[in-house]
């Protein structure tokens, strides 16, 4: 027994040196990189109409040969000059993200630009909005912030979709919910809708080793629960109130969005897959994003938006032990 004890206090100094080792590294990197890294930020945007175009190009010519690629060729240009001559810009152009989420909901930052941007050139009731979203679910305030983005799209008069391939879960499915319709893919994990905490406490292990822990607080819940004191049943009370709190909140967004609903059975922190799903009305239609986006390409302009802010090496290095450390403790 004793030998255990020993280990864990082993293993809890290894990883408090780990720690801090990461720490410090991340904060010198991140002065050497400030004035470097400051400013450094891109909008790209591709044209999907020609990445397509050019895919089948490259397999026209490698299966049927130069000629048919030429005959095509001329037969692609002769529609284009009588598309341009009809109604084409009426027909709206298509606007596409990608929203890779995690935990604490980094790609948020680089989403509220690609609307800004987006905001600047789309027509309401003319242009649409596509994001093609993949999240677990993470921290409530950033995913809010990014369910918030979105309906600045829907509230400039967009037209906005939402199309997930893998998983839109917890705070990924409050994003989906503002789209006006939902795709998924057959498998795609949906749902989720329910608010965890998980916080460790160690106050036996520090007292086993006659280490004492002072807490103040000004405010009678200014702190609830605590990862080294002593919890007490008022702050679990509490705690949980605040969860049940925000899971109420949760439900009158859902609520808002998409009426049909049925929060009683749904709500419950399950989740489901997309032919469940759409039984279920938790989404619109069952197909791949990659379906959807080739089938808009045939009567759209569709462009794909994306920013990105090159980042300190020391916030680089955070993030990447951050998914690390999220990955472990998915398994």
């Amino acid at each position: 027994m004793e030998f255990v004890q020993d280990y864990a206090l082993f293993l809890a100094k290894g990883l408090t040196i780990l720690l801090i080792a990461l720490a410090v590294l991340g904060a010198v990197a991140s002065l050497s990189q400030r004035g470097r890294d400051r400013g450094d930020e891109q909008l790209t945007v591709k044209h999907l109409n020609q990445r397509y175009r050019n895919m089948e190009r490259v397999l026209r010519l490698r299966v049927l040969g130069w000629r048919a690629l030429r005959r095509h060729g001329k037969e692609y240009k002769r529609q284009r000059k009588a598309a341009a001559k009809g109604l084409h810009e009426e027909k709206g152009r298509i606007f596409v993200m990608r929203f890779q989420g995690d935990i604490r909901g980094t790609r948020v930052d680089s989403l509220r630009e690609e609307v800004s941007a987006i905001l600047t050139l789309a027509r309401p009731g003319v242009d649409r909005a596509v994001v093609c979203l993949e999240s677990g679910g993470g921290l409530v305030p950033p995913y809010g912030l990014a369910a918030a983005q979105l309906a600045r799209l829907r509230d400039a008069g967009l037209d906005l979709t939402v199309a997930i391939d893998r998983v839109a879960a917890s705070g990924g499915y409050l994003m989906a919910a503002v789209a006006h319709r939902i795709t998924a893919a057959p498998f795609a994990v949906v749902g989720s809708i329910g608010v965890v905490a998980q916080i460790p406490n160690i106050h036996r292990l520090l007292k086993r080793h006659d280490v004492d822990i002072e807490l103040l607080t000004a405010g009678q819940h200014k702190r609830t629960l605590t990862i080294l004191g002593k919890n007490t049943p008022e702050g679990r009370a509490k705690f949980q109130q605040e969860l049940e709190e925000t899971h109420d909140l949760f439900k009158a967004y859902l609520q808002r969005y998409r009426p049909q609903l049925d929060l009683d059975t749904l709500a419950t922190g399950e989740h489901w897959y997309g032919e469940q799903a759409l039984e279920l009305q938790l989404v619109d239609e069952l197909r791949t994003s990659d379906d959807l986006l080739m089938a808009l390409t045939r009567e759209h302009e569709v462009y794909e938006v994306s920013f990105s802010r090159r980042q300190p090496l020391g916030r680089r290095i955070g993030i990447a032990f951050e998914q690390a450390l999220e990955n472990l403790l998915q398994r």
